[in-house]
């Protein structure tokens, strides 16, 4: 059940007065005790935005900090699992973040903004960690995340609206770079990054100016079809491009009850993101051994037969023994597929493996039960050339 959004007592990011007239559904949710939308008007007009035209997405209660100081390359160099040490300035990095038993506290973004001054975003808040791992460190952690706004513009159309505003060379900028703007008459950074695995930019700026950032994006794509976007057209985004979410596909290592729900990144499909070969980061030696003797859960990508979405369904094997849960399910109006996200128990998950889910649906007025059959997708459900492109392509 949604709640009405005055009963929920949430704080209002600096576009409250704008996504609050654009929101007709009124379903709203919290984000990190923020007051976000869900859907502004109908999940598929928003997701089709996303893929045919530009979706603009609120980021304001991402949680963002800033980490400074002469030793901040080599903090977070041993804080993450991927290699920073060759990071320049101007780039962004996706990385994973361990405990020392090398289960994922986190996944995030790292942004290079200078030798000695970085930003993590990332889903959940981590500054107590931050400031624990920092002993040792000649570095300065500050947590930005009221400070600093940001939009996602997402989709086909979306450097072409941003080009209109004002940010002249935007389409030379390559995937997960990032530089300075002034767009809609506002200073700001953009990256070309985002969580729907097709084109598209994040744009950070002065909170006090997040209106005319707004008003000037919206006047700007007009013609080329942008909307504001919800979370829900933004789910199916990102589960289309196989990305996992925290709390969703896995959960933070803090913040599990029992030890085994915990999840490493070889178990996430993120071992391409851990790199042995620098010396020494939290959770290495752990990763190291279990990469010896091999994984207990591994992370698929289902397409499941039927239309009804697997959501929190189980997966069986042959023999009808549970291996298995999806994490993830919709419908994906681009591969017309009913696909999943699911982790399960190793050795499953393999090609000659037959597995099914258990899905759940309602006709009429009772609840029916059936066991479909799931094929393991190797890639992305969605995952188009305009993405890496360089220059962006111009719709």
């Amino acid at each position: 059940m949604i709640m009405p959004l005055r009963d929920r007592r949430l704080l209002e990011t600096p576009l409250h007065t704008r996504l609050a007239a654009a929101c007709e559904t009124q379903q709203w949710y919290a984000w990190k005790g923020f007051a976000a939308v869900q859907c502004f008007t109908t999940v598929l007009q928003e997701y089709f935005a996303i893929r045919n035209s530009a979706g603009l997405f609120d980021l304001f209660p991402m949680t963002k900090y800033r980490i400074q100081g002469r030793d901040s390359r080599a903090y977070l160099n041993r804080l993450v699992t991927r290699d920073l040490s060759a990071l320049k300035p101007g780039r962004v990095s996706y990385c994973v973040w361990c405990n020392d038993a090398g289960q994922v506290l986190d996944d995030g973004t790292v942004f290079c903004l200078g030798e000695e001054d970085w930003r993590l975003c990332s889903q959940e808040r981590h500054l107590d960690w931050l400031l624990w791992s920092a002993q040792g460190f000649d570095v300065r952690i500050h947590e930005e995340t009221t400070e600093l706004a940001g939009l996602a513009i997402q989709g086909p159309t979306s450097c072409r609206i941003l080009r209109n505003a004002g940010a002249a060379g935007l389409e030379q900028l390559p995937p997960f770079q990032h530089a300075a703007f002034t767009c809609a008459g506002v200073s700001m950074l953009i990256s070309r990054t985002g969580f729907t695995g097709d084109l598209g930019y994040e744009i950070w700026f002065d909170p006090a100016r997040a209106l005319a950032v707004w008003d000037g994006l919206l006047e700007a794509g007009n013609n080329h079809g942008l909307r504001p976007i919800g979370s829900q057209a933004l789910d199916i985004a990102r589960i289309e491009a196989g990305f996992i979410q925290a709390g969703v596909d896995f959960m933070p290592a803090e913040q599990v009850v029992r030890p085994d729900r915990a999840r490493s990144p070889f178990e996430l499909g993120l071992g391409r993101f851990v790199d042995f070969r620098k010396p020494g980061f939290n959770g290495r030696r752990a990763l190291q051994a279990e990469q010896q003797r091999g994984s207990r859960h591994r992370l698929l990508l289902l397409d499941v037969e039927g239309s009804h979405p697997a959501r929190d369904a189980f997966i069986y094997n042959r023999a009808r023994q549970v291996v298995g849960t999806v994490t993830s399910a919709t419908w994906s109006p681009s591969a017309k597929a009913n696909i999943a996200i699911a982790s399960v128990r190793t050795p499953w998950g393999r090609d000659n493996d037959g597995l099914w889910a258990e899905v759940y649906y309602r006709r009429e007025l009772q609840w029916e039960k059936v066991r479909a059959c799931c094929r393991v997708v190797k890639g992305p459900f969605f995952d188009p050339p305009r993405k890496k492109a360089t220059p962006a392509l111009d719709f």
